[in-house]
């Protein structure tokens, strides 16, 4: 929905008003009901995907703050705030960053995380004191269906007067907060199948944005190498078995070798793949890997071994 279309003081936001589409949800049978509710969530993606070029735009800006020593800044409220400690909590053991790389704000504190706060979303001193730490290179990302969350407004108006890079996510294309931000990413879902209850599109439509910022960003950084996670931390069992398999889809040896290779390389499955790639030592791999800033892939070409750029091709280039 075009900004042109529902001026900034409209009385609620789209996210609030009634779905004519579910009225009778009340009176239909089960099966009809679950068809519904899927029919509406099928809209999800498409919303998303309008506001894919400005999510790279964060993406690319974020990166950059992120070289400079920058950390990345989740404020939310309620279903919002949840879907936001979810994403910045797997991030260190997917991708090997540190615990205080990502960090989620909710309104109400970690009692929010499982139960309803009242009145937790209109503290606005909560939100600006919640942002107070953040410096000229971070990022602030406030996650609010409506756009209008008191808790994540305060928070990313203090967090833009500290210099930081700020932006919205919500499923309200007229918030007034999105003004005030340098990014806004609004998926317009419309009106929930159940009126205001934004756990369902909405919600949904945040999860994707906040996969889709933190995925990006995460390869951006070179924590992956083609689409395999290679900065990944083996907290368990499955996940060392994991690590073993990456190395064998990457190299294509068997597992006994990448299993050596892997304890040679002191478990760091990136410095195991740029050796067995490039046929280098641990220490060769390490110094390629440091003097590249991470990235595999400069790596093995400073190494003089330039794998293919993929092994099956994107859909970019197929298309």
């Amino acid at each position: 929905m075009d900004r042109s279309t529902r001026p900034a003081g409209a009385a609620s936001p789209v996210t609030e008003q009634r779905n004519p589409r579910t009225v009778d949800i009340d009176v239909l049978p089960t099966l009809e009901v679950l068809r519904l509710l899927n029919y509406e969530d099928a809209s999800v993606p498409v919303a998303v995907e309008k506001v894919l070029p400005v999510l790279a735009d964060l993406v690319d800006a974020a990166a950059g703050r992120v070289r400079r020593g920058g950390r990345l800044h989740y404020f939310g409220a309620g279903t919002s705030g949840r879907i936001a400690v979810l994403d910045a909590a797997e991030l260190p053991p997917t991708f090997g960053v540190d615990r205080n790389f990502a960090t989620a704000h909710l309104a109400g504190g970690e009692e929010a995380i499982r139960s309803a706060v009242e009145n937790a979303e209109d503290d606005r001193g909560a939100g600006r004191g919640a942002a107070s730490t953040l410096s000229s290179e971070d990022i602030a990302i406030g996650v609010s269906a409506s756009g209008s969350a008191p808790y994540v407004a305060a928070a990313l108006e203090h967090a833009g007067e500290l210099g930081a890079l700020t932006a919205l996510v919500s499923s309200n294309p007229a918030a007034a907060l999105g003004q005030l931000v340098d990014y806004h990413l609004a998926a317009d879902t419309g009106p929930e199948a159940l009126t205001g209850s934004t756990r369902l599109k909405a919600g949904t439509a945040a999860k994707l944005m906040l996969n889709g910022l933190s995925t990006a960003l995460m390869v951006r950084l070179g924590r992956t190498y083609s689409n395999m996670m290679v900065d990944m931390v083996a907290t368990n069992q499955k996940l060392r078995h994991r690590l073993v398999r990456i190395l064998v889809q990457a190299t294509g040896a068997d597992e006994q070798d990448c299993r050596r290779a892997l304890a040679e390389a002191g478990d760091d499955v990136k410095v195991a793949l740029v050796m067995m790639l490039s046929s280098s030592t641990a220490p060769a791999a390490k110094q390629a890997l440091l003097g590249a800033g991470g990235q595999a892939r400069a790596a093995l070409a400073a190494l003089g071994s330039v794998p293919a750029g993929s092994a099956g091709g994107s859909m970019a280039a197929k298309a």
